[in-house]
């Protein structure tokens, strides 16, 4: 029986040149990027046209690009390095319901801490009102953080509007872009949010290593501290290995990005058009137009996910209730429930998300797969 993996959105495999292109830097040039002796200066040289392509790829500079451990510290280096960085502005910041916790619960900890949050809501599809961001501005606001993508349910926010709305007044944004990046074009200089977060295991790099793109205008305390790496605003000596094959991973996705494009939007309809042949009920959760090509969020009413997800992997299929980071929990989605979802598919939902690897053979079998299994448990 043939294993296939759709759950791309939790993690993806390392492409086979990005590994060639890894291994040198763990055995060969192995030198610290601090140290200026010819040890060091080869891997500093590396470390820079990495930064430069990760920058290239956002059209930014790459003097804005901090590398990090992944999307989460990358979230959490920007709300809290820009709370502890402007409280003598305000204490408030603006998010949403359906933010990955990397965010929520860094959300949480800053309230422990005396800042004060919003959390706004969203409609049935997903998506965050601009109006909402607008009427939640305070004085007091220094920080709006609302994700590009969703991750669950891959809805797109409106971060255009959002970013005009708040820059108006004078106050930072920061995206979670760590779904969308190297699916869709990201460019900070058509789209000047202040901050955003990428992390390279989403497109097929290594896992534990991610960046921050930090705007000139930003006001940013460290979180971590100890050496001068990063412009002294990320110590610790840097992944290098991790660094090198990110880069190699945002090249190949900028290289393949309307490839891939159309590939996940054609898998999404023919598994849809599958179901609908085979006559299993469903409903699509998120965005009918506004959302990532690569993930497709279904519930099919009166199967419990729990117990569909464990039939779906005994057949082979590997997919997921959501979000990786909550995948032991029996909690129905933060999202879908802030979504507003029907109980009975809040309760049978199941994400499917696309990726290297994948064929048109592989996803016409899960999907016939879905629909055996959805008529037999119903």
């Amino acid at each position: 029986m043939e294993s296939v993996y759709l759950d791309h959105a939790a993690a993806t495999p390392v492409h086979p040149e990005v590994v060639d292109r890894m291994i040198p830097y763990f055995q060969e040039y192995y030198g610290n990027p601090s140290s200026v002796h010819q040890f060091g200066r080869k891997v500093k040289a590396a470390l820079d046209q990495a930064r430069l392509t990760i920058a290239s790829s956002l059209h930014a500079e790459p003097g804005q690009i901090i590398f990090t451990s992944g999307g989460t510290e990358a979230d959490n280096m920007a709300l809290l390095g820009i709370a502890l960085a402007n409280q003598q502005k305000g204490n408030h910041i603006i998010t949403s319901l359906i933010e990955h916790h990397a965010v929520l619960h860094t959300c949480h900890q800053l309230e422990k801490m005396g800042f004060e949050v919003t959390y706004l809501p969203v409609d049935d599809r997903g998506q965050v009102r601009p109006e909402d961001v607008r009427s939640a501005l305070r004085d007091t606001t220094i920080l709006v953080s609302i994700m590009y993508g969703n991750n669950e349910v891959g809805s797109l926010q409106p971060i255009a509007e959002i970013v005009e709305i708040a820059h108006v007044a004078g106050v930072y944004v920061h995206t979670d872009a760590v779904q969308a990046y190297g699916v869709i074009p990201l460019d900070v200089q058509a789209l000047p949010v202040d901050l955003l977060s990428i992390s390279a295991h989403k497109i097929n790099g290594p896992k534990g290593i991610g960046a921050l793109y930090m705007s000139k205008r930003v006001k940013l305390s460290p979180v971590m501290f100890g050496g001068a790496q990063e412009k002294k605003r990320r110590a610790g000596t840097e992944n290098v290995p991790g660094i090198v094959g990110f880069a190699k991973a945002a090249e190949m996705a900028s290289e393949s990005l309307d490839e891939r494009k159309e590939k996940y939007l054609h898998f999404r309809e023919t598994m849809i058009d599958i179901w609908k042949q085979e006559g299993i009920h469903f409903t699509i959760n998120g965005h009918p137009t506004d959302f990532l090509p690569h993930i497709l969020n279904v519930s099919f009413p009166g199967v419990e996910t729990e117990v569909l997800l464990m039939n779906l992997d005994m057949a082979g299929i590997s997919c997921s209730s959501g979000s990786a980071c909550a995948s032991g929990s029996l909690e129905v989605s933060h999202v879908l429930k802030a979504m507003g979802i029907a109980e009975e598919c809040l309760r049978s939902a199941i994400r499917f998300s696309f990726g290297l690897g994948n064929s048109e053979e592989q996803v016409r079998s899960a999907a016939h797969k879905v629909s055996e299994i959805v008529k037999r448990l119903i």
